[in-house]
């Protein structure tokens, strides 16, 4: 492609490598996002029924988070680290440079569509490489909003390609030197295996069925309030949403009404839902979630009008219910009750590897536990969702939720090659040197620890 060869070119001039030159763009991209605000949140509003304490605070907050992170500390991600070497290589030091990839592919979802194609941007921006940009097709105004935000750049530099599955597959089947992917495990697949075909290194960031334990010895208020706010957040639609809830069967009856006053008080007024209740993003995942729920065990909403779907609670699930064969990916909470800690843990360890997981319990002896054995790739202790607010803490997935992490420091490394250098003083060693004497074996043995176990 044209535009491809384009950026690979202006990278080759080095521009991007410049330390003034980073900070430049990252102080235009934060001014267009001001610039475009209002714009971003009507197109918000239009595609998802978004409303702008939402819009402000999960999309463009997190965004300015990410720059303002850089605009702070690019200098010092982007000096050379030096590192002490080994004896055997007296007198020297090592240095790690870091540098850029060079061309990049962000794909970016429909559910968070500004936050998860921009803070990438950002990342990739700082740490000197130049990117292709491909938001989602299921928020057309959002993705048309993005596209204004970023034309304040050089279609050299930060190109945007707006379109449906064929761009997708035309852009996979192009030569780039880094893709960072965020969306479902099908596409994250079928994203691996092309960009295997040139050796291209990926970081995933896909999802899975993200549990909740909510133990006898939590506080039911916090644990009812912080869990309705994360399973109903952006109407479910959260790659790290609790999924489904555990919940000791001593405090469930307890839990579930707790749950449906803090629904009550965060979406309804006068017993109708708020008119900025997020949308579901489409016609056809309405039709999937409704394949997912079972009317016999609702204890709470089932309201479905257009691509409004009220809060709902399945009480009594089990493992064999549709609801619990895929990620849910919508408003819908199922409950699943346990008396032995251990169960739970084993389902977990079983089943694929979540990208998070959230633990409500006080009690050191299961939390530690609980970390120690479950995998999975973030979470909280005795909250939800929240994990992904602070910059240190490396956001990303395992196993089938993904491969890699970002936010703040992280997503400097993600971009980044780490170029290892060692730099050698004129005296040395002789020792490596042949003719190998029974002197010299004796002394490598002492040196590397191959003399004695």
């Amino acid at each position: 492609m044209d535009y491809i060869d384009k950026l690979r070119s202006f990278f080759y001039s080095g521009k991007t490598l410049d330390y003034k030159y980073r900070i430049d763009a990252l102080k235009k991209l934060k001014h267009s996002l001001f610039v475009n605000k209002d714009k971003l949140a009507k197109a918000f509003m239009e595609d998802l029924n978004k409303c702008e304490f939402d819009f402000i605070s999960c999309e463009f907050s997190m965004v300015i988070g990410e720059i303002n992170y850089f605009l702070k500390h690019l200098k010092k991600l982007m000096a050379p680290h030096k590192v002490s070497t080994s004896i055997v290589n007296f007198p020297s030091h090592g240095l790690i440079y870091p540098e850029p990839y060079g061309v990049c592919l962000i794909m970016a979802p429909w559910n968070y569509p500004l936050q998860l194609a921009l803070s990438p941007l950002v990342a990739s921006i700082a740490s000197g490489n130049v990117s292709v940009v491909k938001p989602s097709n299921y928020c057309p105004n959002v993705s048309n909003a993005i596209k204004e935000v970023l034309d304040v750049f050089n279609d050299d530099y930060i190109y945007t390609v707006l379109g449906g599955r064929d761009k997708n597959t035309e852009l996979l089947e192009q030569r780039f030197d880094f893709i960072f992917f965020t969306g479902g495990d099908r596409v994250g697949r079928l994203v691996m295996e092309k960009a295997s075909h040139n050796l291209t290194p990926v970081v995933l960031e896909l999802g899975g069925k993200s549990p909740v334990i909510v133990c006898k010895d939590t506080n039911i208020d916090m644990a009812a309030k912080r869990i309705t706010w994360g399973k109903y957040l952006n109407a479910g639609q959260t790659c790290v949403a609790p999924d489904h809830i555990y919940v000791d069967e001593e405090i469930k009856d307890a839990f579930i009404e707790k749950v449906k006053h803090y629904i009550n008080e965060f979406y309804y007024v006068d017993g109708k839902i708020t008119p900025d209740f997020t949308h579901i993003v489409n016609e056809k995942h309405v039709e999937r979630l409704k394949g997912l729920i079972d009317s016999s065990k609702v204890v709470m909403g089932g309201k479905i009008e257009g691509r409004l779907i009220e809060p709902i609670i399945m009480d009594n699930v089990d493992y064999n219910d549709a609801i619990m064969g895929e990620e849910i990916f919508g408003p819908i909470m199922p409950i699943i009750s346990f008396n032995d800690i251990n169960k739970v843990i084993d389902h977990i360890k079983k089943a694929e590897k979540p990208l998070a997981l959230y633990l409500f319990t006080f009690d050191k002896d299961i939390q530690n536990k609980v970390m120690r054995e479950c995998s999975f790739g973030g979470g909280c202790i005795n909250d939800c969702i929240m994990h992904l607010t602070n910059e240190k803490l490396p956001f990303g997935g395992v196993g089938r939720s993904g491969m890699g992490a970002y936010h703040g420091k992280k997503s400097f490394v993600a971009f980044s090659h780490e170029k290892s250098v060692l730099v050698k003083g004129k005296k040395e060693i002789n020792l490596k040197y042949p003719p190998y004497t029974d002197k010299k074996l004796k002394t490598v043995k002492s040196f590397t620890g191959s003399n004695k176990e």
